[in-house]
Formats: C-alpha cells, structure tokens, sequence
C-alpha cells in the first residue's frame, strides 16, 4: 500500500515544541516515503477541547511549516476527520468486541481500583486493574449498548506483546504485569483512546503511526485490539520525548513553550527546527 502517515492533535490546549517535534518527524517520513500525511482532530474529550484551541492548532501547524494532504482545512469533500463526527463507527466496533467477548463492563470507579492495589504506581500512569474485579466471561454477549458504565478489554495475562518499532527496535510488554484491562468505553458514552485511534487508523488506511514513546505501552494494548478485530496493525515509530531544562517531559500547561507563546517572542519556525 502507498505510504499513509498521520498527524492526531486533541485541542485541549496549545501545541508546545514537543508536539511540533514529533509532527514534524511524522511529515518528514511521509516526504521520503512520498506518501500522504493526513491531519485528524482528537476532539472526544468534550470536558477539555475548546473550538478556540481547535483553531489555534491550525494555526501553529501552518506557522510550523507542516502541511497535510487530508483532513481539516484542506479543502475539498468533507471527510470526518474530526472524532466527535465518527461515534457511530465507534459504537459499532464496540458491538463487535462485547458479540466476540473481548469486553465486559466495569462499574468500579477509579477511587475503588486504587483502593484494592498493594502496591503503588506512578502517578501518570494507569494502575493494573484489579483482576478480582473482572467478571466471568459471557455477560457482555447480550449487551446492545454501553449504558452509561465504563467498559474495559480482557487481557489474556501473562502473555507477552511483542513488537518492532522504527526507533526503540524490539519492544515487550508482558498483559498482566506491564498494564491490565483497559478501557474500551466510558461511562460518560465516548470511547477509550485505544478504541478510537485504533479504529480511525485502521479505516483511514495508515500504514505508519508516528507518535512519542510515552505510548509505547498503547500500542501494545492497540495490538490486542487489532487481533480481536480481525485487522491489520500499522507500523509503528514512537519518537523520543522533548524535555525542560529539568528533564520532565513537556506539557499543555507549561505555556513558556509552546509554539503560540515561542512565535510571540519573535521565533522562527527555521530557528525552532533546527533547535529541535
């Protein structure tokens, strides 16, 4: 198939030089494979994405120098490039996992996971799902709807998810002990990330996602995914995090670097390039 990147920005702040980085390798890949970049709106979590922070994405990609063949802005047909446009879709792949008996819905609220773990975790991390509150399988069959409860995936534990990137190589995580049962829907009626971006790439034909190493654990749990769909998963290169003179990773919320605050002080996109 012809090369087929993406860019995926969720507009829940401004874009800093991390996001820029990891753009610009995704386009710079897309170039020298000469395929297509397409440019697609993470816009689910409706608690936190803003239409002005939607526009304002579209402007700091243009300032950057980065340019895509599809998706908002470009032109043309409309295509639903925007994933608030796309919950039907969503609502059908869950269908099929809860038929197959992939999924089955969790009731227990976050406080009660933390509750039941003996050991700590990080703190920006997802802990391990308890596995005494997964149910027996079969009771998801019968479901037609998410109905208002959070939904997760039944790992096969212990079994080990390998696979090989463009940049770290050999990458291993092992269901079970590197993460848990994972969400596939919430209760709020949108889909995990995992559903979502595993669906969209699949039916926007990507052959590679270009994305930080910060979702190296994803992908495996997107792979698990993939196989009970019946689909096949893209290549993969997770890019290095871009960090602070302290070592910790950037975030929307640190506004001293962001493209936005980075243009105001009169940077250039060739000078934050070449920085980068």
């Amino acid at each position: 198939m012809p090369y087929r990147g993406r860019i995926a920005p969720t507009p829940t702040g401004h874009l800093h030089l991390g996001h820029a980085r990891t753009f610009w390798i995704a386009q710079q890949r897309a170039q020298q494979a000469g395929g297509a970049l397409i440019l697609r709106d993470e816009d689910l979590d409706r608690d936190r994405c803003r239409p002005e922070y939607a526009q304002a994405m579209l402007e700091d990609l243009h300032w950057f120098g980065l340019r895509w063949q599809e998706g908002p802005d470009c032109g043309g047909p409309h295509a639903p490039y925007r994933q608030s446009e796309r919950l039907p879709r969503y609502l059908e792949v869950w269908k099929k996992l809860a038929e197959q008996g992939c999924i089955y819905p969790s009731p227990q609220s976050r406080k009660d996971v933390q509750q039941a773990l003996s050991a700590p975790h990080e703190e920006d991390s997802e802990p391990i799902f308890p596995i005494e509150f997964r149910p027996p399988a079969g009771i998801e069959q019968d479901a037609t709807d998410p109905a208002g409860v959070n939904w997760r995936f039944r790992v096969p534990d212990g079994e080990e998810i390998v696979f090989l990137d463009g940049h770290y190589g050999e990458v291993r995580r092992v269901c079970g002990v590197d993460f848990g049962d994972f969400l596939v829907w919430r209760k709020d009626g949108f889909p995990s990330y995992e559903l979502a971006v595993i669906t969209d790439d699949h039916e926007m034909e990507i052959t590679e996602v270009v994305r930080g190493e910060d979702l190296l654990t994803s992908t495996a749990r997107q792979l698990l995914l993939y196989r009970a769909l019946g689909w096949q998963p893209p290549a993969f290169f997770h890019c290095p995090l871009v960090r602070d003179a302290h070592g910790v990773r950037l975030a929307k919320r640190n506004q001293a670097l962001s493209l936005r605050t980075l243009r105001d002080q009169g940077r250039t996109p060739e000078e934050l390039r070449a920085h980068l």
